[in-house]
């Protein structure tokens, strides 16, 4: 369990923090001097009536001499309190959130993946085939329709960016139009037959 950061203060500032002799003292009070030099632990009985000023000047100085005037050691004290590493339940809400979003995105797009493939592959079927007809891109039709849908789910729920949705409808839109290209079925820039 990781420990909470401790909170920096001076003696002078404990000084006012502490309890007047009027108020029940606590049992202890141990301090840790952050400066490895400056070693202090005593117990809050251990203060001497003039106050911290007095308790310094009259503590042997182990690390050498102590002012009793502009004394400034720097302490830290544990924090009490909610220091339990416990995470609040909105955190595990949204982790339980985030696993089934994520799950449901993955099958969206895996769905949106397999018609695709299904589409390029026939239209490189078609490509090949030697005695193709103008038919056979009816059922291709009808198998890019579907990808569209998969695509346009995929995109509305947020799994995908919309521009990404966009260039994959064109790229199977193209690979269609560069098929029919080849096989004569349409000619980009032909004027429509004229109707009477």
């Amino acid at each position: 369990m990781a420990t909470a950061t401790s909170t920096l203060f001076s003696l002078s500032s404990l000084s006012a923090s502490l309890p007047s002799p009027a108020q029940p003292a606590p049992a202890s009070l141990s301090l840790r001097a952050v400066s490895p030099r400056a070693r202090l632990s005593a117990s809050y009985a251990a203060f001497p009536i003039g106050g911290l000023g007095a308790w310094a000047a009259a503590t042997p100085a182990s690390s050498g001499r102590w002012r009793r005037r502009g004394l400034e050691v720097v302490c830290e004290a544990a924090k009490t309190g909610t220091a339990t590493g416990r995470r609040p339940d909105s955190v595990k809400k949204r982790e339980r959130q985030n696993d089934r979003h994520r799950i449901r995105n993955h099958a969206r797009k895996a769905e949106m993946r397999t018609r695709m493939k299904k589409v390029l592959k026939a239209l490189e079927k078609l490509r090949k085939k030697a005695d193709a007809t103008p038919e056979d891109i009816i059922q291709i039709e009808k198998w890019i329709s579907e990808a569209y849908k998969a695509i346009d789910k995929t995109v509305k729920v947020g799994a995908m960016h919309r521009n990404t949705g966009n260039h994959r409808k064109s790229l199977l839109a193209r690979r269609k139009k560069a098929i029919e290209i080849l096989r004569g079925w349409y000619v980009p820039n032909a004027e429509p037959a004229a109707t009477s």
